[in-house]
């Protein structure tokens, strides 16, 4: 096995560790909910894969492949840290930008971010050879984010 498969197993064991804690009913009613703490890990997950993708970005178009390749690796994981994020109590709430359509098309948007991490492992290896960095960037990277904002996101 791969370090960088280890690493996704054990952030999926930890991610559920941490779900499995937080269920548990000992969360009094001043206290933040697992709702609150869901809809909050998602919403930063997403931030931190946009901000993490205009740095792949920058280091891609000025040929510091490495850097761009370890941050797409990272984007890849969090991709398919978000699929569990998504369970039916947290439709409502906190400021989140999800749409109905997530929980209307669950197969469909899981199957989004299973594609957007494999693109973004993809990407790693097409970053060096291609002729056309930024091209190759829209195709693997961007065209994922704006395909999930234009039906799973809320127009903001």
């Amino acid at each position: 096995m791969t370090k960088e498969y280890n690493t996704i197993i054990l952030k999926h064991f930890l991610l559920i560790l941490t779900f499995f804690y937080l269920s548990t009913d000992f969360v009094k009613s001043d206290e933040i909910t697992i709702e609150e703490v869901t809809i909050k890990k998602r919403k930063a997950i997403f931030s931190k894969n946009y901000s993490t993708a205009k740095k792949v970005q920058i280091f891609a178009t000025k040929g510091d492949f490495e850097k761009a390749k370890d941050l797409m690796i990272e984007m890849s994981e969090n991709y398919l840290n978000l699929i569990p994020l998504f369970p039916g109590n947290t439709k409502e709430g906190f400021k989140t930008e999800a749409l109905p359509a997530i929980w209307e098309n669950k197969d469909e948007f899981n199957n989004l971010m299973k594609k957007s991490s494999n693109d973004m492992i993809k990407l790693t290896s097409n970053i060096q050879t291609t002729k056309d960095i930024k091209g190759e960037l829209n195709k693997m990277m961007w065209s994922s984010c704006k395909a999930c904002h234009s039906k799973f996101r809320a127009p903001h």
